[in-house]
């Protein structure tokens, strides 16, 4: 069988994205599929959307015998035998209307620009002869929004057996990369707050220069020079692991996060996770109590579940146990996605 996978990239940028892309066409090919990959420059400035998405109708991938559409909206492509593996769609004309995470102008224009990102959706994604998502946040959404069904199937690690736990050291891992969505501000605004000598250490690039030097600020603001390990930059996967592996604990706390390959890294290195009530895909794999903490938005509420990992080794280890038995127990492994795709 020839696989075509597609899927749209803003140059420059990595993440959970571009990863899983590089990481099924590697498993499609390990399974002998002959796999080739097309990645489509797509930059989500509203005014640009309408004609970039236009022109990717124009694509002839009819020589594969699959075509597996991942970002949107490269499922604008046409083939015959599509099936799309969606990891969101443009939130911004959805879920994130009306937030402070609108990128799209609430003006006639932007509205004609919504409208028209709505029923190309809704005309496009009816084309795919399976739908499948990577959460069920994703799949409520398309649900909510299009009147969609979709399967969720949840994108495994690629490497997962190289996650390790080494000790329980003294400091809370935050690996992403650095904007509001993220909210890394929250953490480290959570150290003010903490009674125990437990250690923050942020990892990620940032994705502008103004939100680095905004976290740089609320670390110089409150003194917690000494607190926060702020890593501004991408760090490699070795050191991902070696982070993970040495620290106390994970803490995840985006804003309605799609899926989170964090809690997935976090939970192959026995470690437990600390998130939000509002992280949305992370709370379908982070249990509060039973493998980390699930709790409100709030600096000093932050802060409190962090000093209850330092205080207790025990309930640490027990946690990170327990997340790594929830990951094998919902089967979020390559077989079952190869699988599924494939059909």
């Amino acid at each position: 069988m020839r696989i075509i996978i597609v899927s749209t990239i803003v140059p420059f940028i990595e993440g959970g994205g571009t990863f899983i892309v590089d990481w099924l066409y590697e498993m499609l090919r390990n399974y002998g599929y002959e796999t080739e990959v097309i990645t489509i420059p797509f930059h989500p400035n509203p005014p640009e959307m309408i004609e970039q998405m236009l022109s990717l109708r124009l694509f002839d991938v009819s020589g594969a015998d699959l075509l597996i559409a991942i970002r949107t909206p490269s499922y604008i492509i046409s083939h015959p035998n599509k099936v799309l593996w969606l990891l969101h769609q443009h939130r911004q004309a959805y879920d994130l209307w009306g937030t402070p995470f609108q990128d799209i102008p609430n003006t006639p224009e932007g509205l004609r620009i919504r409208e028209a990102i709505i029923q190309s959706d809704n005309l496009f994604l009816k084309e795919a002869k399976e739908i499948f998502t990577n959460s069920k946040v994703v799949s409520n959404r398309l649900k909510k929004f299009n009147g969609i069904d979709s399967e969720v199937l949840y994108p495994p690690l690629m490497d997962s057996e190289k996650f390790y736990c080494n000790e329980y050291g003294d400091y809370i891992f935050y690996p992403s990369r650095i904007n509001m969505g993220k909210r890394q501000h929250l953490a480290i605004e959570a150290m003010k707050y903490t009674k125990s000598d437990v250690k923050l250490a942020v990892a990620g690039d940032a994705d502008t220069k103004e939100q680095l030097e905004y976290v740089e600020s609320i670390i110089k603001k409150n003194n917690l020079g000494r607190k926060v390990r702020l890593i501004g930059r991408w760090i490699s996967q070795e050191e991902k692991i070696e982070l993970f592996a040495n620290s106390l604990g994970c803490i995840f706390i985006p804003y309605d996060e799609d899926y989170g390959y964090v809690s997935l890294e976090a939970y192959h290195s026995r470690k437990p996770v600390i998130t939000c009530n509002d992280s949305g895909g992370t709370l379908e794999i982070v249990e509060d109590g039973l493998n980390g903490f699930v709790i409100s938005p709030d600096p000093q509420i932050i802060a409190e579940a962090m000093d209850k990992l330092y205080y207790n080794r025990a309930l640490v280890k027990k946690m990170g146990e327990a997340g790594y038995e929830k990951l094998i127990a919902m089967n979020i492994s390559w077989d079952n996605v190869v699988k599924k795709l494939i059909g």
